[in-house]
């Protein structure tokens, strides 16, 4: 046993009793020596009500209490994701593997008559649902780990504060340990989610973030999960081999652009984390939880997790910046859709395919709306038709080979007013010397008008 009982608090406190009773009223509750029922606050954290699931998470929290490093543990985040993925393994037959190889190297022959963005260096790849999670839970990491700290630090700052005077000692000397004990249920309900969110997307680019690198020697650019895709394929009244050459295009299409547009992977992700970390919990309804919270009854906390309640409003800040990356999104989207609408002309039913999917980007799935109250932030485009509209209309007045070189620098990308205003966009490419005569002109009539004044005697 360590000389240092007290490892999560660095030093031991001046008594030796605040840290261990707090330890041990915990620990009674994960042994289940008390009369709270796991299940019931396992939903109500957001996690199903399953008794293996609720056996894990409890020894995950033990583990916490016998942690003493800071931060939170995103191992147990990628563990629970994985057990997530593999709950249904439906492993692809060969010849649906040899259909979609094919249906991509199809599909990068067509987009080459499409666009002028940059090939891929790497293969596309068809990945299975754990190697999807493996390879993207970085990228998740990355946006729920501000809004973490926010939730962690906010929770301490109310249990000193609601706490009984007689107990503030024990909630002080406790803090790194509830930290713990919160971070593993934060990376518990964040691999439930990416989990989940495994067994709906069909491809990398599905959910409009790129997931995977960019970079020449990533290990992953462009892929398909091919059980996730003939899925999505049996609902629609169309062929399986039309369905995969479509998504096979879309999913190059979208890796293409990142790659092209080597600095839109880093701003767009930048944008993301910027608003993210402004994300603060609303303490007043976190407190009001706390007061009348009934272990017993929790469904008053399962509805404020699932609804998003525990979050605080944006500030003007962050609504400027959330709209800024919704136009952002609505443009990479309705990029894509154009040209993959253009490389896809020779599929009969490409326009009922290209539906389904707008309708199932603009509505979202179980898991990203999950994902959404989880880390306050929604990654479906609001202005998607009106962005693909703006680019087909480009594309018919200038061609594709300016269209497609408006991303070769943030500067020259459209912004929402391009995306109204689609002829003010194709004047100034057509007349791209325009602005600079009428500020050449600006500048004449001022020094004119300076010239014309009468000198003081």
């Amino acid at each position: 046993m360590p000389d240092n009982p007290h490892p999560n608090s660095g030093e031991p406190e001046e008594d030796g009793e605040p840290d261990d009773d707090f330890r041990d009223m915990l620990r009674d509750f994960l042994a289940g020596n008390t009369d709270i029922d796991p299940g019931k606050l396992a939903s109500a954290a957001g996690l199903p009500n399953d008794p293996a699931l609720v056996a894990q998470l409890m020894s995950k929290l033990q583990d916490a209490l016998q942690s003493s490093g800071d931060g939170i543990n995103w191992d147990i985040a990628l563990e629970q994701a994985k057990a997530v993925a593999n709950r249904e393994r439906t492993p692809s037959l060969p010849a649906e593997r040899a259909s979609l190889e094919q249906a991509f190297h199809v599909a990068a022959l067509w987009l080459d008559d499409a666009t002028y963005v940059s090939e891929l260096t790497g293969t596309p790849r068809l990945i299975s649902r754990t190697e999807w999670v493996t390879t993207t839970m970085p990228i998740w990491t990355q946006l729920a780990e501000p809004v973490a700290t926010s939730i962690a630090d906010a929770l301490t700052r109310v249990l000193h504060e609601q706490s009984p005077e007689e107990m503030s000692d024990m909630i002080a000397g406790a803090s790194k340990l509830m930290r713990n004990v919160g971070g593993t249920l934060f990376a518990m309900q964040l691999g439930q989610v990416v989990g989940q969110l495994s067994t709906e997307v069909v491809s990398g680019g599905d959910v409009g973030i790129p997931l995977f690198g960019a970079e020449e020697d990533a290990t992953v650019q462009a892929a398909i999960i091919p059980q996730n895709l003939d899925a999505f394929g049996a609902g629609l009244d169309i062929e399986l081999d039309e369905v995969r050459l479509y998504l096979a295009v879309r999913e190059l299409a979208h890796a293409r652009l990142f790659r092209h547009a080597r600095w839109l992977r880093l701003q767009l992700l930048t944008s993301i984390t910027e608003i993210a970390r402004g994300i603060t919990v609303d303490t007043e309804r976190l407190e009001e939880l706390a007061e009348h919270f009934d272990p017993g009854n929790p469904e008053s906390l399962q509805h404020a997790v699932s609804a998003g309640e525990l979050l605080a409003p944006k500030n003007e800040a962050q609504l400027a910046a959330l709209a800024r990356l919704e136009t952002t999104l609505a443009l990479i989207e309705g990029w894509v859709d154009v040209v993959t609408a253009e490389a896809t002309s020779r599929l009969p039913k490409s326009g009922a395919i290209a539906e389904t999917v707008r309708r199932r980007r603009a509505s979202g799935g179980p898991a990203e709306s999950a994902f959404s109250t989880l880390v306050g932030l929604e990654l479906r485009p609001r202005r998607l038709r009106e962005a693909a509209a703006m680019w087909q209309a480009l594309t018919d007045a200038v061609g594709a080979e300016k269209r497609d070189a408006l991303w070769s620098h943030p500067d020259l990308v459209p912004g929402g007013d391009d995306i109204d205003d689609p002829a003010g966009l194709i004047e100034r490419i057509n007349n791209p010397d325009s602005e600079h005569d009428a500020v050449d002109r600006a500048i004449e009539d001022l020094l004119n008008d300076d010239g014309d004044r009468p000198t003081e005697e």
